[in-house]
């Protein structure tokens, strides 16, 4: 079996061996061109050796840029012509090298000097394209950003959602790796048909089960884990660019649906909004929410006992010892609350939206230390109820839609939260004039008060004759 990949491994040295022969080529071709001023003539003795070692490095990059492209990652067009132009390099570098032995006129080693910059040039811009896609340097030469992974769109709720915003997210994110030329891991995502199909790992897209399905998984993963998608050096999806995927994935991943078909949660509603308006700012990634540390398995008679009284615990990821538990079938009463502490140290994601939780209870959640997100959303927790959470110094993703709090409460009970990302206060007590005060006291927090408005466009009007 390891005999069996010791061509694959040769391979892998290509992107190492490729600039041998880039570097020696050019300096032998620019010290001939150099050599046209008679002052540059004591360079010629230099330049035979210079390009037999070119043409061997040429060759052996050759050699391994074909085992490379023999491991299943990829194939295509751009990658035959990629090879054949490295041959073309090997071939012409070593004509060169027996042009200087036999000693042609200085204007054909001149002319073909010239010819080989020029190969290597388009090898060398093929063969990057294979790494960081075809459209690489064009996308700079039309003025567009790798930063931003979605245009604008002029009309949200018209838009088809894959078309116009999942598609453009995955071929700014995924398609350098995963399109038509290179499909790192045996996986293509430039079509869902592929994605449903998979790769080495099995499919990658599950309609209508986003967290069970493996592009979201990865991309959930903290950045330090091997398996988290995209590589940690590579532009990182936003928190908002992977609810998206989520909530298409949720939706049933179809090619054709417009946003306005399908079900918006009020938590995607300002995300959509967000592409529309072209406000969409990349500064920080979900990856966030789940924390990079190990931790130990949570007690499993715990679990058992919450599980029995309706409350919903899973992991966060299916490799994680972190966890989210909901109360979406169960009554948030203060002895099914107390259960929830010897969980302390894995349960990180708390869903009480809509539940029977009043503010005498919260005592029990100001236990969970480790809480990154807590959905408070169409409960009557007050302003008493949030000085529970003013000491869960890790809250990250606070949602208090419809809750009986006031701007008054949230600013003296939640400043202090220095990791705070994202509160939702629409539908509550806080007044629109108030709005401007929390904005101050939460500079760094993406804050929302709903009443969504979409602009009136000249396409909307019907002319009635």
């Amino acid at each position: 079996m390891i005999l069996l990949n010791i061509p694959e491994f040769i391979g892998r040295f290509h992107p190492i061996l490729v600039h041998l022969p880039i570097g020696i080529l050019l300096l032998g071709c620019f010290f001939q061109l150099l050599t046209i001023n008679t002052k540059f003539s004591f360079l010629r003795p230099a330049i035979p050796i210079i390009c037999l070692l070119g043409a061997l490095a040429a060759i052996f990059s050759s050699a391994s840029g074909y085992l490379l492209s023999q491991s299943g990652d990829y194939e295509g067009d751009l990658v035959e012509l990629h090879f054949w132009m490295g041959i073309g390099v090997s071939v012409i570098a070593s004509i060169l090298y027996l042009m200087y032995r036999i000693g042609v006129k200085e204007v054909l080693l001149n002319a073909t000097s010239a010819a080989l910059v020029i190969l290597i040039t388009l090898t060398g811009h093929y063969g990057g394209s294979l790494t960081h896609g075809s459209d690489y340097m064009t996308a700079a030469l039309k003025g567009e950003s790798t930063k931003v992974a979605i245009p604008s769109v002029p009309d949200v709720q018209k838009a088809i959602a894959y078309t116009h915003l999942v598609q453009p997210l995955l071929q700014n994110r995924c398609y350098s790796c995963h399109g038509a030329e290179k499909q790192k891991g045996k996986l293509r995502m430039d079509n869902i048909s592929f994605m449903l199909k998979g790769g080495e790992e099995g499919t990658s897209l599950i309609p209508g089960r986003a967290n069970e399905s493996e592009l979201i998984k990865r991309m959930l993963l903290p950045i330090s884990n091997d398996d988290h998608m995209p590589p940690k050096e590579k532009p990182q999806l936003t928190a908002e660019e992977i609810a998206l995927l989520q909530w298409w994935i949720n939706e049933g991943a179809k090619a054709d649906q417009k946003v306005s078909d399908l079900k918006q949660p009020e938590e995607i509603k300002p995300i959509l909004l967000s592409f529309q308006t072209g406000s969409v700012i990349v500064k920080k990634t979900i990856t966030a929410e789940i924390p990079e540390e190990e931790v130990e398995k949570a007690d499993a008679a715990a679990i058992e006992q919450l599980k029995k009284a309706g409350v919903v615990v899973i992991p966060v990821l299916s490799n994680s010892n972190y966890l989210s538990a909901s109360f979406v079938t169960a009554k948030a009463d203060p002895e099914v609350l107390k259960l929830l502490e010897p969980l302390k140290k894995q349960l990180i994601w708390l869903n009480l939206s809509g539940s029977s939780i009043v503010d005498q209870s919260m005592g029990a959640v100001a236990k969970l230390q480790n809480l990154r997100k807590i959905n408070l959303s169409q409960t009557v927790i007050s302003d008493k109820g949030l000085s529970s959470l003013k000491d869960l110094s890790k809250l990250q993703v606070i949602n208090l839609v419809a809750a009986k709090v006031s701007s008054a409460g949230v600013i003296a009970q939640l400043k202090g939260l220095k990791d705070l990302q994202h509160l939702y206060l629409y539908q509550t007590a806080v007044e629109e004039e108030d709005q401007a005060k929390l904005r101050l006291s939460f500079k760094k927090v993406g804050l929302d008060f709903g009443n969504y408005t979409l602009p009136f466009l000249a396409q909307d009007t019907t002319e009635v004759k």
